[in-house]
């Protein structure tokens, strides 16, 4: 049995922005509207997330003034390092008292993903997340999104199982798959994200050299049989 009787529960996170070398994590406010409408260009990243997609810029807004307001989730838009806004992503059930704490609400827009900097901007959260003393880092998705649940395992979180009929979204049932990592794997998550992120993993071509998922399969503590 772990010792707590000397742990401190973290902070909550704040809205302050996130700097990285491919990418900025910024508080989402009303004035990120016009360009995340604009990068909003296949109604397919919304597909399992409770909201979207919308059907105008407005109906973005009224979302986007509701969510800028709430503590949790704590949005944030990621910005690209060309300048462009690439989506939206979250810190969420956010409990210091248990030093847990989830991302979600992932909407990485076509320009965004398979990029460094949608990797980058997990990782900002990630080594936010721990660096504040949160003992796990929670990804939770729909256990019919198969390219989550790879990505899940791919950014280091380890496969805790599926939750059935968790949900109604959408009119769908949603059951509920459960990824994890923990703060005694942060160590050796930061050396693998900090190795695949440097400049000499890709070649002139920006292709990387080794992928992100053979650094963090040896940090796995089970797979996802799925």
């Amino acid at each position: 049995m772990t010792d707590l009787s000397r742990w401190t529960p973290p902070p909550v996170p704040t809205r302050a922005p996130l700097q990285g070398r491919y990418v900025r994590l910024e508080p989402l406010t009303e004035a990120h509207v016009p360009e995340l409408w604009e990068a909003q260009t296949d109604p397919e990243t919304w597909r399992y997330i409770p909201v979207g997609p919308f059907a105008s810029e407005m109906e973005l807004g009224v979302w986007v003034r509701a969510v800028s307001a709430a503590d949790d989730p704590l949005q944030f838009a990621v910005r690209m390092v060309d300048g462009r806004l690439g989506g939206t992503m979250s810190l969420m059930r956010i409990t210091p008292a248990a030093g847990t704490i989830e991302v979600g609400y992932i909407v990485y827009t076509p320009r965004l993903q398979k990029t460094r900097e949608a990797t980058e901007a997990l990782y900002l959260f990630m080594r936010w997340v721990f660096e504040a003393g949160y003992r796990r880092f929670e990804w939770k998705c729909d256990a019919a999104n198969g390219p989550s649940r790879r990505a899940a395992e791919r950014f280091g979180f380890s496969y805790e199982g599926v939750f059935r009929q968790a949900a109604v979204v959408k009119g769908r049932n949603r059951d509920t798959a459960w990824f994890a990592c923990i703060d005694r794997e942060w160590p050796a998550l930061r050396e693998a994200y900090e190795a695949w992120l440097d400049p000499s993993n890709f070649d002139g071509d920006g292709r990387q050299k080794t992928a992100l998922a053979e650094m963090t399969a040896p940090i796995l503590v089970t797979r996802d049989p799925g």
